[in-house]
């Protein structure tokens, strides 16, 4: 029978809820158990696709073409799965289903309320996802208290008394601020927390507290004392040099031998070794020569939007042995050419909207002349694109008709199966698609074989009417979808490095197997940038 481990948090957002479920998530499974994942989104929109970059962070696309939050990221590079549809939820969705259920007459005529029937709902979907694991996480979004995640919350309290108490505990992450002019840290906010948990009915079994100063005997005894938990169960989380030392340091504090006393589960083995090598690879990169990467967007202002991105860089930075210095480069700042100047390597990510699209070519067009390495994604590729048929080819009006609809020269165009699509919803290009390379290609060495699946999220694409113009004066595709004959990957000939990508594989990056692209890509920036370090090229 799969036991469930609910993870929630207190005091404030971004506490680090994501990284706690997928740590211990990893640590479990190093103990041969099969563990499964879940996050609870309380935001009434049915998925993440719609949500600005700016508010929500990126859109982790998932092999089967669900748009979700972005903890599923973390999920997938911690514990090296592949997520899909029914890993992430939010309240639109069951709602939307209930409401469904309701017009179609399924209650029978019953009162629809929050309880039974939304809680109902959510149960039945945490059971789904269970099946067949021995240990299923389920993170809790949002704070305790918002209005929102209740109904998840008490769906999440009703899985205790409907199975045994062996069967679910509850990890609650909080914060212990630490105030610099009376040099102390602050158990109240904790103990507010807690009692609001328990209000809803849930008394956390184990409490992990997110501190810039170690906790010290007398903090953690007294959280504790007010939390009625064993003060083993009080879990220092300090702040590491790396997300990914997190397992590491919960390990050392016996988290996951605690989870399996609760649970009454025992080991089938232990295999960790795996994962404290690449964190001693980690450390030994952080200490070495820095590569300088720019991803040039317009989303730079939040961090988040980039998340699987910047996982991807720097997995492919430790691959080869060296720091990774990003610089986040806004296409529409003025200083934009003068930094890029600085880099070793320039990315262009995906995106959405006309603004921005100048700066993001003229990035491109700096790349392609100095013979910098250049990697695009997504719009990034269609920049690179659009950027060579005006300045290459000579089609000085070339354009996307998504911002120039009636451009002379539509080198990116909607996609045939796109138009006359109305609901902007879930209805893109979405998912994992296979990729034929061609032989001989940067792409095909890059990935050791001709053929590749990735993950998409877009509507426009390459025009093939063109191609035959792009392969005469050097840009070739090297990467297509055969079944639509859809360009996948473009380069560049006579270029050290030059790439644009219609998918995003920065989600499919994993620390313990850095996508071949990135670590490709940071190779090359880094023979680009220090000549001295060439002969540590790694293909």
């Amino acid at each position: 029978m799969t036991r469930y481990i609910f993870v929630t948090g207190g005091v404030v957002s971004s506490l680090g809820k994501g990284i706690t479920a997928a740590s211990v998530g990893r640590l479990l499974k190093a103990h041969g158990l099969s563990v499964n994942i879940v996050k609870c989104d309380p935001y009434i929109n049915v998925d993440a696709g719609t949500m600005a970059p700016f508010q929500h962070g990126e859109v982790f696309v998932t092999d089967d073409g669900a748009e979700t939050d972005l903890d599923l990221g973390y999920y997938e590079r911690f514990l090296e799965i592949d997520t899909r549809r029914d890993n992430n939820m939010t309240a639109g969705q069951i709602y939307q289903t209930v409401i469904a259920k309701e017009r179609s007459g399924l209650y029978l005529g019953q009162t629809v309320q929050v309880i039974p029937h939304i809680t109902d709902e959510i149960k039945k979907r945490f059971y789904k996802a269970g099946e067949g694991f021995d240990i299923t996480i389920v993170e809790i979004g949002g704070t305790v208290g918002d209005i929102e995640s209740l109904p998840f919350l008490e769906a999440a309290r009703q899985m205790r008394p409907d199975r045994t108490r062996t069967d679910v505990i509850y990890i609650h992450v909080t914060l212990v601020p630490y105030l610099s002019a009376s040099d102390e840290l602050k158990t109240k906010p904790t103990q507010h927390s807690v009692n609001k948990l328990r209000e809803i009915g849930i008394d956390p079994d184990i409490i992990v507290c997110r501190t810039e100063k170690p906790l010290g005997k007398e903090i953690r005894n007294k959280i504790a004392l007010f939390t009625s938990v064993p003060d083993e169960a009080v879990i220092e989380a300090p702040n590491t040099f790396s997300i990914y030392a997190v397992p590491n340091v919960l390990k050392k504090q016996g988290i996951d031998e605690q989870i399996m006393m609760l649970l009454r589960m025992r080991s089938k083995k232990w295999d960790f070794e795996e994962w404290n090598s690449f964190v001693e690879k980690l450390k030994t990169a952080e200490k070495a020569q820095g590569v300088r990467i720019a991803i040039a967007g317009k989303y730079t202002k939040l961090k988040d939007s980039y998340k699987s991105l910047v996982e991807a860089i720097h997995h492919g930075a430790i691959a080869n042995g060296v720091r990774m210095d990003l610089d986040f480069v806004d296409v529409e700042d003025k200083d934009c050419m003068e930094r890029l100047s600085k880099a070793s390597g320039i990315i262009v990510p995906g995106g959405f909207g006309d603004r921005g699209i100048e700066g993001k070519i003229s990035v491109v067009r700096y790349a392609r002349e100095k013979g910098v390495p250049f990697l695009g994604i997504c719009l990034g590729m269609q920049c690179a694109v659009i950027e060579f048929a005006r300045d290459v080819l000579g089609y000085k009006k070339a354009n996307s008709t998504e911002f120039a609809p009636k451009s002379k020269f539509p080198v990116v165009d909607l996609l045939a199966e796109q138009k006359g699509v109305k609901e902007k919803g879930g209805t893109m290009r979405l998912g994992a698609y296979p990729c034929r390379l061609k032989p001989g290609s940067l792409a095909a060495l890059m990935y050791g074989g001709t053929l590749i699946s990735e993950r998409h999220r877009h509507r426009y694409e390459f025009n093939t009417r063109y191609l035959k113009a792009y392969e005469k004066k050097g840009m070739t595709v090297s990467g297509f979808y055969r079944e639509k004959g859809l360009p996948e990957i473009v380069e560049l000939r006579g270029h050290p490095w030059f790439m644009g990508v219609q998918f995003h594989p920065e989600l499919k990056s994993r620390p313990l197997t850095p996508h071949p692209l990135f670590r490709g890509f940071v190779a090359a920036a880094l023979k680009h940038g220090a000549p001295a370090a060439r002969e540590a090229f790694i293909l």
